[in-house]
């Protein structure tokens, strides 16, 4: 069997085997859901009719909890058998990671479990790699030179946002930020795919690893290196910049530009609003799995509540304690230009309703990194507002393209 082929067919299993094991997942927290108003109906009718309630309730847990247990064991089982046995049988081999729609149900999963595939050890917890037509690229010499004939000395990573992919750049079918700025500055753009359900300095260190390997087996002299990212992309890059600062990782010294799409540095509202939702559906039996469902978002959708860039950020820390420990500020590098563009649905971002949204998702103040208790340190001259515009507009607006020539055709980058 070929190295296609097997990925291809542990791809499919491991989806098939995590479908059915969810489905088991969901069974049991439906029944836990129905015995908790079960027992708080039949609290009631005891009130009332006192013990001759209790031969019913009895009857009625034995039957209902059989049924959900039948549910999740036979969903269970079929998700063991099927990671096992199950092959669906293709003509050109092509794994599901590769595929445009395989990628971005892979991709979705990975936002919301990915830390726990990857700690199973998961087919579908994909390393953080560079991306050519859906395929990883080892970062070695020869594959570089062949995936990029026409390497130029300056190259600009593309990184996307939460449960995305690389090819969400190409909205709209449109041509990607990363090939017109090709034909237009000359620029090499490495399109970055990686487990948004990891932490974000997980993600960091992964990618500063790269970097380094891309800088050293390069086709040409590098010149200089600008970091696009898109939501959570934008910390990423941020992240391991910072690491690399630290390790004293060459390539960060080439980096002459950040620019962060839409990215919430000081936080995003729907996961701190998750946050406390999930602590307070866990005080009533008839929500508590509601409240463990939350739970289990992946360790990247946490770091989002304040913008975690460091592994100080979580570790040896309770990631559902009420009040969150502060996050570390972590300072940008000196000599780099730091670009950010926030966006609102209303035309005027002070308009009320484009105070309380934002984009949809990232409120203006978090997208421009500074408000009333926090500073990044980004310069005001040096961000963009795209008005009316939605989160995911920014991945490929004109408006956007238009400042990405200004901020990465000035000297700085040459």
């Amino acid at each position: 069997m070929t190295d296609p082929q097997i990925r291809r067919r542990s791809e499919v299993r491991a989806l098939a085997r995590l479908a059915l094991e969810e489905i088991g997942a969901a069974a049991t927290g439906i029944g836990s859901i129905h015995r908790a108003i079960s027992d708080r109906v039949f609290a009631g009718i005891r009130l009332g009719v006192g013990s001759h309630a209790v031969p019913a309730k009895l009857l009625h847990d034995e039957i209902s909890g059989a049924a959900y247990t039948l549910v999740a064991d036979a969903a269970r089982l079929g998700g063991s058998l099927a990671g096992r046995f199950l092959d669906l049988p293709s003509s050109e081999n092509v794994a599901p990671s590769q595929t445009r729609r395989g990628a971005q149900a892979i991709a979705a999963i990975q936002g919301l479990i990915g830390d726990i595939l990857e700690s199973e050890g998961s087919p579908l917890a994909e390393p953080l790699s560079i991306r050519v037509n859906g395929v990883a690229l080892a970062p070695d010499a020869g594959t570089l030179a062949d995936a990029f004939p026409r390497a130029g000395g300056r190259i600009v990573v593309f990184l996307h946002g939460l449960v995305e992919t690389e090819d969400a750049w190409a909205l709209g079918r449109r041509p990607t930020y990363g090939e017109r700025l090709g034909t237009d500055l000359g620029y090499t753009a490495l399109q970055i795919r990686y487990n948004s359900g990891r932490h974000i300095s997980d993600n960091g260190r992964s990618l500063s690893e790269l970097l380094d390997a891309v800088t050293e087996h390069w086709p040409v002299q590098v010149e200089s290196i600008a970091l696009v990212g898109h939501s959570m992309g934008g910390l990423v890059a941020r992240s391991a910049c910072r690491i690399a600062f630290l390790d004293d990782r060459p390539w960060v010294r080439q980096v002459h530009h950040v620019v962060s799409l839409g990215s919430p540095h000081l936080g995003a509202p729907l996961e701190q609003a998750v946050h406390y939702a999930s602590a307070g559906l866990a005080a009533l039996p008839e929500t508590r799995a509601i409240s463990g469902l939350l739970r289990r978002r992946s360790a990247g959708i946490r770091d989002l509540n304040q913008g975690s860039l460091v592994d100080e950020d979580w570790r040896d820390r309770d990631p559902d304690a009420l009040r969150a420990a502060a996050c570390s500020e972590v300072p940008l590098l000196d000599g780099v230009t730091y670009c950010f563009v926030s966006a609102t649905i209303t035309r005027s971002p002070r308009h009320p309703m484009g105070r309380l949204l934002g984009d949809g998702m990232v409120l203006v103040p978090s997208a421009s990194g500074r408000n009333r208790t926090r500073m990044i340190g980004f310069r005001e001259e040096d961000g963009m507002h795209l008005a009316p515009a939605n989160h995911f507009t920014m991945l490929n607006h004109e408006s956007v393209y238009e400042k990405l020539l200004e901020w990465l055709g000035t000297p700085e980058a040459d």
